[in-house]
């Protein structure tokens, strides 16, 4: 029988089921977590190779962002921070520096004096800058809703500086080049990278679920524990063992969670957006300076010598370059003859790793509700940044309201327990 002295059961070890993990074991009740792969993290891991720190897939943290701050300990994160502005590559090789004059007063002029766009194109930037820092997120939420390529045009930004600026760099951080994401999310990503300093932790972005998962009691977290189907009152095991529950919160990605909810409670899976990251090796910086440079071409949507902002992502007297392209590809050649032409002969540099994601984030196209229900019904709920807005801070977000609703509905009704070996 189901009694509420059962853990409440969160499926998949990501940043949202550790984060609702979290609340709940702060809350007093009783949780267990279960992971099918070997490890915590989910999208957000860091393998260790041949020395080099390399995260599935390049990723970066924001220090704007609320709920992490809320359950994040930044110091022993030990955040190593990328410089407040970025270096656009161009097709005729020249390279433009853009940088926040607020966070780089020896850079207060670069902004207004690179060649791109008009002074029209840069007021209009500067005006919805400085609107997206001062309100509050919640009015930004609640805005009225449109793609980003038209909400740039109604801010009075031309295309040539979108095409020359905000599109490389944007490509990078939704994984899509035709802006075509609701507006809503645009503002508050723009808002995040106004107000905050982008970095990396020291020992790489897999110490950012590593710290959630510490603050669970021993034994919480199962490992290569995957999850075959939801059960009447609990979960099944892929080895057909069967977990009694209280109540069940699917964290995994979309595409699983909509597989194991099926016809018992379905949800909308959104399309999903692919980045490829090839990693390279060299014997020393080929920038010497921890700046993104993003890609005016398109042909690679964004590089990064990752060990002049983390010296601990590479051996010493080595350096880590990180190179992202939208989609899914394992041809390295032109991503190398890209690379060549950005940052000159990388004949010597070492390939290390290619990480093909294809799930790596939602497309988020209006209309996109920024807080989808994570109730489905009593006892059932699912969290993940699909229901909030595809970034750290939304998985954060979700993994709370899951725990949420899970303490406001109180102990689930008693039912007939599932068959078979209860552990």
């Amino acid at each position: 029988m189901i009694r509420s002295s059962e853990p409440v059961v969160v499926v998949g070890a990501g940043l949202a089921g550790l984060a609702c993990a979290v609340h709940l074991h702060l809350a007093g009740t009783p949780v267990r977590v279960l992971e099918a792969s070997d490890d915590v993290g989910g999208r957000m891991r860091t393998d260790l190779v041949d020395g080099f720190r390399l995260d599935r897939g390049f990723q970066v943290f924001n220090t704007a962002y609320p709920e992490a701050r809320q359950m994040l300990d930044f110091g022993a994160l030990d955040l190593r921070p990328f410089a407040s502005g970025l270096l656009v590559q161009r097709a005729s090789g020249e390279r433009t520096r853009v940088m926040l004059p607020w966070r780089h007063p020896a850079h207060a002029l670069s902004g207004a004096l690179a060649g791109v766009g008009s002074v029209g194109d840069k007021l209009g930037l500067a005006l919805m800058t400085a609107r997206d820092m001062v309100w509050p997120a919640s009015r930004l939420r609640s805005a009225s809703e449109r793609s980003t390529a038209v909400e740039l045009r109604r801010w009075g930004i031309s295309r040539r500086i979108t095409d020359e600026l905000l599109r490389p760099f944007l490509s990078g951080v939704l994984l899509e080049r035709d802006l075509e994401t609701s507006s809503r999310v645009f503002h508050l990503i723009w808002r995040s990278f106004a107000r905050g300093t982008i970095g990396l932790p020291a020992l790489g972005m897999g110490r950012i679920p590593r710290q959630l998962a510490d603050r669970l009691p021993e034994g919480t977290v199962s490992l290569t524990a995957p999850v075959a189907r939801i059960s009447e009152g609990g979960v099944e095991l892929a080895n057909g063992t069967q977990i009694a529950a209280r109540a069940v919160v699917v964290a995994a990605d979309p595409r699983t969670a909509g597989r194991l909810l099926g016809e018992i409670a379905p949800i909308e899976v959104p399309r999903m957006r692919a980045v490829t990251t090839f990693y390279h090796a060299a014997d020393r910086s080929p920038l010497r300076e921890p700046i993104q440079i993003v890609d005016a071409t398109g042909a690679i949507a964004d590089t990064l010598v990752l060990s002049d902002a983390a010296p601990e992502y590479a051996p010493a007297g080595q350096a880590l370059i990180a190179t992202s392209v939208l989609g899914v590809t394992a041809d390295e050649e032109p991503v190398r003859r890209r690379l060549e032409e950005i940052y000159g002969d990388t004949g010597s540099w070492r390939h290390l790793a290619t990480y093909p994601i294809e799930a790596a984030l939602p497309a988020m196209p209006p209309p996109w509700p920024l807080r989808r229900p994570v109730r489905l019904r009593s006892g059932l709920y699912v969290c993940g940044d699909h229901r909030d807005t595809g970034s750290i801070q939304g998985a954060l977000v979700s993994g709370r309201r899951a725990a949420q609703a899970v303490r406001t509905e109180g102990p689930a009704p008693v039912r007939r327990g599932a068959r078979g070996k209860n552990v």
